[in-house]
């Protein structure tokens, strides 16, 4: 469905744009490399296929070092096209699918690796937590070393059969590697894929050099056959709730990884149990001992 043929709208039939974003013949360009930008690309036809994968060539480059970069690229496959927004340069509250590229850390206190690739579906009540880096609202994620790369960046999503599937092909290996696998998804037909960037105090360039839209050949149930795909509500069916959010009241930690209080209170819980299992040792052998001293 990309790349360009050309420079200029004209080259872009089935595509909108908007924002600070550059159509070349090589490329498009979401933001420069400058501060306060944001950009996108909308298509204009909506996708009603149940089973897809999209793949995404994509770069992300700057004159920043460490931390002196961002914010990031988002990919879209929404019900709202053409709406900016502070989500990487595109609208909060969706409706839909969003796989972010989050190159800068917001949150001090995070033991994330950036840049960080992260999955969310949104039915329009959620919003987007810059400050924390979405992770009240992340279903999974991945540490990804996409920026400054010499060699192409590929991204691929997949969606089959309630299954989200997020592959990365960033370390100029021509191979997937596997980032988010997540059951129990549920996206509407007709929506729209997009892509959008946005840059602060700090920036890069995002370019988009290609998207690729695949149809899966899938064999469904025979109930799918009566249900109305576009008026489903986009969810997910999780046993616990996202992944690093905050542990639940009840006190059951959420699947996802272990932080630094999390691993003190699992060491303590060893110490403790280790001090019991040697109290206990010790009052039976003082027991055996003293038995074994009125037989003599």
């Amino acid at each position: 469905i990309l790349p360009v043929a050309g420079a200029g709208s004209a080259a872009m039939p089935l595509w909108d744009f908007q924002g600070s974003t550059m159509v070349t013949s090589q490329y498009v360009r979401l933001t420069p490399d400058e501060r306060s930008r944001e950009g996108s690309i909308w298509n204009r036809v909506p996708c009603f296929l149940k089973d897809w994968e999209l793949h995404v060539h994509f770069k992300i480059h700057g004159a920043g070092k460490k931390n002196l970069h961002g914010d990031g690229l988002a990919l879209w496959y929404t019900q709202e096209r053409l709406v900016p927004g502070p989500v990487f340069g595109s609208k909060d509250n969706f409706h839909g699918l969003a796989i972010f590229l989050d190159t800068y850390p917001n949150d001090e206190a995070t033991e994330r690796v950036f840049p960080y690739i992260s999955a969310m579906v949104n039915n329009g009540s959620l919003t987007y937590d810059h400050s924390k880096d979405g992770r009240w609202t992340e279903l999974a994620g991945c540490t990804a070393d996409l920026r400054n790369q010499n060699h192409d960046t590929f991204l691929a999503v997949r969606y089959s059969r309630g299954r989200l599937t997020v592959m990365t092909d960033v370390e100029d290996k021509n191979e997937w590697k596997n980032c988010i696998d997540i059951a129990g998804v549920q996206l509407p037909t007709g929506y729209f894929f997009g892509a959008s960037a946005g840059t602060g105090d700090l920036s890069d360039n995002h370019d988009i050099i290609s998207m690729k839209l695949f149809q899966l050949m899938v064999e469904h149930p025979l109930e799918d056959e009566s249900v109305d795909w576009t008026k489903i509500e986009p969810s997910v069916s999780l046993l616990k709730s996202p992944k690093d959010n905050v542990d639940d009241p009840t006190g059951n930690f959420r699947s996802g990884p272990l932080t630094g209080w999390k691993v003190f209170l699992l060491l303590l819980c060893a110490l403790l149990g280790i001090i019991v299992c040697a109290v206990v040792g010790a009052v039976v052998f003082q027991k055996r001992q003293e038995r074994n001293k009125r037989f003599y």
